[in-house]
């Protein structure tokens, strides 16, 4: 049996930036809506909503971000799989991003019409 998920879509508008591995976290990143901050050896980067991200950033704006309703347990399999699953057999570019309890998959604002049609015909549930 495939694996059936519920998703909200979030208010607004995302974007992802990307700063330089040794850069402190702006202030820009935090306050309300979702926001992840990850860093690796290459790079910080960020998603938060698109209006808190300067001009002048090296970013990809122009994203919509829909949360998997959690949460789910770590040993739980195929749940993301579920959802990007469709998106990107159709062509459609996906930025995941994971925490604790669930799961966020944002798919470009022009490609949110046809991101609701798969997922609602692979069996899931947009609240």
């Amino acid at each position: 049996m495939a694996v059936r998920v519920k998703l909200r879509l979030l208010d607004g508008a995302y974007g992802v930036a990307r700063l330089g591995a040794s850069d402190p976290i702006p202030a820009w990143a935090d306050g309300s809506g979702f926001v992840s901050i990850s860093r690796s050896d290459d790079e910080l980067s960020i998603v938060c909503p698109r209006d808190r991200i300067p001009g002048d950033a090296q970013a990809d704006r122009g994203w919509s971000c829909f949360k998997l309703q959690g949460p789910f347990a770590f040993h739980e399999t195929g749940i993301v799989l579920s959802v990007i699953s469709p998106l990107s057999t159709q062509g459609i570019g996906i930025f995941v991003v994971s925490t604790f309890d669930g799961d966020h998959v944002l798919v470009k604002e022009a490609d949110l019409e046809a991101a609701r049609r798969l997922l609602t015909q692979a069996g899931h549930v947009l609240l």
